[in-house]
């Protein structure tokens, strides 16, 4: 009886330094600081607005529009471009100069900016490029672009980025990227890019555009 009063007693005098124990460990465990949107307007207007738009909505056709892009997308991108996993010299220039505080700040904003929709301008090759996007071409073991970036283009946060809207000739320009090996940063969209053709990336990234 002696012995399991002190086993209880013990048990009893160590929960306190258990329970004290785990939330130090809780209070020592890393958080993400909160995007600061302030920040990142002020470092979007000076490092990228040139190129995509003053609210992410870029007017170059082959420079992406970023609004409404998913943030955790766009640190990747930009942490894949500084560290040259990426290859493209000038958005490395760029990436360089930021910290990952900087590129949170930023991809943070950029989302909370409305994406302009976009259209598609080739009606004989958007029926194709639809058929693409929506079904895949199943005899050539082709997915279907829907199937990771949903059927409007809104994309998967975190894992695939959005596509509806974006400009057809910045979309051409990176599947055929992908698929002559020039980028390397996504295996699933290499595998995927490499079975197109060229007709079929213009058709794919005109439907694209269109998309809202």
């Amino acid at each position: 009886m002696k012995l399991l009063v002190s086993l209880l007693t013990a048990v009893a005098l160590a929960a306190p330094l258990m329970s004290a124990s785990a939330n130090e460990e809780k209070a020592a465990a890393p958080v993400a600081a909160k995007p600061d949107l302030v920040k990142g307007e002020a470092s979007f207007t000076a490092v990228c607005a040139a190129c995509h738009g003053a609210d992410g909505n870029s007017g170059i056709p082959a420079n992406p529009k970023l609004a409404q892009q998913h943030p955790e997308y766009l640190v990747k991108q930009l942490q894949e471009f500084k560290s040259g996993k990426r290859n493209n010299a000038i958005m490395k220039g760029f990436a360089t100069t930021l910290s990952d505080e900087d590129m949170r700040n930023i991809a943070f904003w950029t989302a909370s900016k409305k994406a302009k929709p976009g259209f598609a301008k080739d009606k004989e090759l958007v029926a194709l490029g639809e058929r693409i996007y929506r079904g895949g071409i199943a005899d050539r073991q082709i997915a279907a672009c829907a199937g990771c970036h949903s059927p409007n283009g809104a994309g998967i946060p975190a894992q695939y980025p959005r596509l509806g809207g974006q400009h057809a000739d910045y979309v051409a320009s990176q599947l055929t990227t992908f698929r002559d090996g020039g980028r390397k940063n996504s295996p699933q969209m290499t595998q995927v890019a490499a079975k197109l053709n060229d007709r079929e990336i213009k058709a794919v990234a005109d439907y694209i555009a269109g998309l809202h």
